[in-house]
């Protein structure tokens, strides 16, 4: 099971949570203005329509900013210090936050190609989202 704090899916969230399961990282695409956003929303956040499509994503990123966590910001993460909390950019445009891993703390840079790797699933079956190096 994994250590990481485990999500509480939402009737807006569950469809995306429902495709970690399967290793799918979805993200939402207004039918009415094109505009695509994640996280999971009932509505676009450029036009306040209701009408959004989930689209899967690629799993290319680009590191858009980060921190380095030198102190575990949840009990869960006590002992994993330090790691990197980061916001990163998909290839489809919109930002997700996550965690970098897979490197030294030290060699993460603004702009560097990540891919998408998952986490182990937890009891629940679903699976988190996290970023290493292309």
């Amino acid at each position: 099971m994994s250590s990481r704090p485990r999500p509480v899916p939402s009737p807006t969230t569950q469809p995306f949570w429902d495709a970690t399961a399967q290793q799918v990282l979805l993200f939402q695409r207004c039918t009415a203005c094109g505009h695509a956003q994640s996280y999971p929303r009932p509505t676009c956040t450029a036009c306040a329509a209701t009408s959004l499509d989930w689209e899967p994503a690629s799993g290319a990123a680009t590191l858009h900013t980060f921190t380095v966590a030198r102190r575990a910001t949840h009990p869960a993460f006590d002992g994993t210090e330090p790691y990197v909390v980061a916001i990163v950019e998909l290839a489809e445009g919109p930002r997700v936050t996550g965690n970098v891993v897979g490197c030294d703390v030290d060699d993460v840079r603004v702009g560097m190609p990540l891919e998408l790797v998952w986490d182990d699933a937890g009891e629940d079956g679903l699976r988190l989202p996290l970023w290493a190096p292309a």
